[in-house]
């Protein structure tokens, strides 16, 4: 592989193995996968145990729309392509005020409860790997985020874009309370 085909959007080539798992697609007008979890499950069969992977994908476009997506498969590559294709099909349109959000919001899925509330310009994504995840692949920039109860990552993204989803803009709360917002 080329040096100038292994570079990031920074311009820095990744770290080896450890780099995280990001890729990006000219032909799908600028999507960017995240690989959250790759897990393993075994079945006991009379031969001995028979393996499975289930992975866990975030997609977005880094300019307000995300979606997640789980597959299972006998192999890892195909668990993630079959993830990256749900996650395609779900992705949904998050309501962002510049790198951050209109206000704080909560979300829950499950025993997981995260709560991200807006933040200054330069803080970044204060969040973990699964939330964090989420967050960049939406577009967030900054933000403060606090996860409580169960820390699964299904459960943890799944309640971000939860959370996510339930945002609304300044004109939207206008428009549903027939009121002009004063401030």
């Amino acid at each position: 592989m080329a040096k100038a085909e292994r570079q990031t959007e920074r311009g820095r080539t990744p770290a080896g193995p450890e780099a995280p798992v990001s890729r990006a697609s000219a032909d799908e007008g600028g999507i960017d996968e995240n690989v959250v979890r790759i897990s393993r499950c075994a079945t006991v069969v009379k031969g001995g145990r028979r393996f499975s992977f289930g992975a866990l994908v975030v997609v977005g476009d880094k300019r307000g729309r995300v979606g997640i997506g789980y597959g299972k498969s006998i192999e890892v590559p195909s668990a993630v392509e079959k993830a990256k294709k749900i996650a395609q099909r779900s992705m949904v349109r998050v309501k962002l005020v510049g790198g951050t959000l209109p206000h704080r919001v909560v979300g829950t899925c499950g025993a997981s409860r995260v709560v991200m509330v807006p933040a200054s310009p330069g803080t970044g994504v204060i969040a973990g790997t699964s939330v964090r995840a989420v967050l960049e692949l939406a577009g967030v920039r900054d933000v403060l985020t606090k996860s409580n109860g169960s820390n699964g990552p299904k459960n943890l993204v799944q309640a971000t874009l939860n959370g996510l989803m339930s945002l609304m803009s300044r004109e939207d709360v206008e428009r549903l309370r027939g009121v002009k917002l004063v401030g």
